[in-house]
């Protein structure tokens, strides 16, 4: 099965691309995330990407595109489901891509996660998957999740300290300082 992987950062992707491997998938990754701020920190993750990219020797399909103004439109991040809203952009895009690049199915690496919204992935994964004609493959990762910092650690890659949008990494000292 042709499946593309939704990459969120390289240190995510390692094992998600390695899980998906061993269970018998042929992967491409992508990476979008316009919700990375600032922009220095989405260029870190999508250079993370491309090394991760090489070094597992798969195909990285991009769209870097950087647009703080229309994500926070789109996400309205004032609201309390704001990382849903995040989720759900994120695997709309990639499933239009999935099937745009002729794959059977997509995933992602936020599924590797323990800071993220499972339910909201599934969820949001299955939307997108109806809306593109492509399957969404969830499986619950977290269990990597380790490995997948020991991979990244061992290799170089970037490791960040948020998800990703300004307002997680307001949330991190915020409550460090609170």
């Amino acid at each position: 099965m042709r499946t593309l992987i939704h990459i969120c950062c390289g240190p995510c992707a390692t094992e998600t691309v390695a899980h998906w491997r061993e269970a018998g998938h042929d992967v491409t990754g992508f990476f979008y995330n316009p919700n990375i701020h600032p922009f220095m920190e989405h260029q870190r993750r999508l250079t993370g990407a491309e090394e991760l990219a090489d070094n597992a020797d798969f195909e990285l399909r991009l769209d870097a595109t950087y647009d703080p103004a229309r994500w926070f439109t789109e996400v309205r991040p004032q609201e309390a489901d704001r990382c849903r809203r995040c989720i759900g952009a994120r695997m709309d895009r990639a499933a239009r891509e999935a099937a745009a690049a002729g794959c059977d199915s997509f995933t992602t690496s936020l599924a590797i996660s323990p800071w993220q919204d499972h339910t909201a992935i599934a969820e949001e994964g299955q939307k997108a998957a109806q809306a593109f004609g492509v399957a969404f493959l969830y499986e619950d990762l977290r269990p990597r999740y380790r490995a997948s910092r020991e991979t990244a650690k061992q290799t170089g890659l970037y490791r960040q300290k948020y998800c990703g949008c300004v307002l997680s990494e307001w949330e991190r000292y915020r409550q460090k300082s609170g």
